[in-house]
């Protein structure tokens, strides 16, 4: 045999074990096969790195992608509210079997594409989910009762009985929970305290990316005597907890997960966050899922107040003990926010 006809039929041989390779790592990781796992991930406007809300969800689902051995976790942050329904086509034009969509302003994009596409399962984050098909779940929370708490410790630490709050857009009912929860948990402990509640004046495409601006609310707010500031509104929030801990004597809340872990530039004044707990939210609904029994409609997940970490010698046992009676009270239904009644 002739050294050329060798090469050639090395070469060949290598070719053909390359392809195999490929062709088995390619069927691995197959999203369209029935026993391979990919889950997708769109956010909003929002972005995944926020330490907040979004960074939740997408810890979430990598965590239930670990938990049952998905082949496949990626996201996808919207830049454009026109995009939504292409971005999610984007995972379904490659066989991704579960679509986490992020965010209120998702909701109606997200039924639709699962109108449409019943073999895939959708999971709103944020979103009220009513009369629609059984393979969409709206995971939402009681934001209201974790606002509550956080307000209530906030009066409880405060020597100026002037409160602040800094929030995203009035548009998110979320929100607008938090807010409502936030002053209804400060009046509750103290009739006569005032609270500095001010909403970001911009749409969605800015009202959670904008920590100057609530860095520059919190600051105007603690120079009217403000000596407790939350932060709820993604990056626009965490501006305003950043700026307070730069003050002394004043304290901080964050929101929506435990922000001592995600904004350590807060912690000078991070005495808690009020949290709902998105990422077990998600773990519990995945379980479901994998189990073959997966929920549809709405599913609550958890919420309250994050641990005080450094601060926990400095709260009193009797806010303690009130915390604890509150929450309590939130849960059997002898505490109400008022919220949405």
């Amino acid at each position: 045999m002739s050294k050329k006809l060798i090469v050639l039929g090395s070469i060949m041989l290598l070719a053909t074990i390359l392809l195999s390779a490929c062709g088995g790592g390619a069927a691995a990781d197959d999203c369209t096969s029935a026993d391979v796992l990919c889950i997708g991930l769109v956010t909003d406007v929002g972005e995944v790195d926020d330490k907040g809300f979004n960074q939740a969800a997408w810890e979430g689902a990598q965590a239930a992608a670990e938990a049952h051995g998905a082949a496949k976790v990626d996201y996808i942050e919207t830049k454009d509210a026109k995009d939504y329904a292409a971005n999610m086509q984007l995972f379904l034009d490659q066989g991704y079997d579960v679509i986490v969509t992020v965010g209120f302003a998702m909701g109606t994009a997200t039924v639709e594409a699962a109108a449409a596409n019943p073999d895939t399962f959708f999971l709103g984050v944020d979103q009220f989910v009513s009369d629609a098909t059984d393979n969409i779940v709206g995971l939402v929370f009681h934001e209201d009762q974790s606002g509550f708490l956080a307000g209530a410790l906030a009066a409880m630490l405060s020597s100026t009985d002037t409160l602040a709050g800094v929030y995203g857009t009035d548009i998110i009912p979320a929100v607008v929970a938090f807010k409502e929860g936030y002053e209804a948990g400060a009046v509750y402990i103290n009739p006569d305290i005032n609270v500095i509640s001010t909403y970001h004046p911009g749409g969605l495409d800015v009202a959670f990316t904008d920590p100057e601006w609530g860095g520059a609310t919190a600051a105007q707010a603690i120079d009217n005597g403000a000596d407790v500031v939350f932060g709820a509104g993604g990056k626009t929030g965490n501006g305003a907890i950043i700026e307070a801990a730069g003050h002394d004597s004043v304290y901080c809340i964050g929101v929506d997960l435990d922000q001592w872990e995600t904004v350590p530039e807060a912690h000078p004044c991070l005495v808690s966050s009020a949290m709902k707990l998105i990422i077990p939210g998600i773990a519990d609904i995945m379980d479901l899922y994998a189990a073959g029994n997966a929920p549809s409609g709405l599913f609550f997940g958890g919420a309250g107040l994050a641990p005080f970490h450094d601060f926990d010698s400095v709260i009193a046992q009797d806010i303690k003990d009130t915390l604890n009676t509150i929450s309590a009270g939130l849960a059997d239904g002898s505490i109400s926010t008022g919220y949405g009644e």
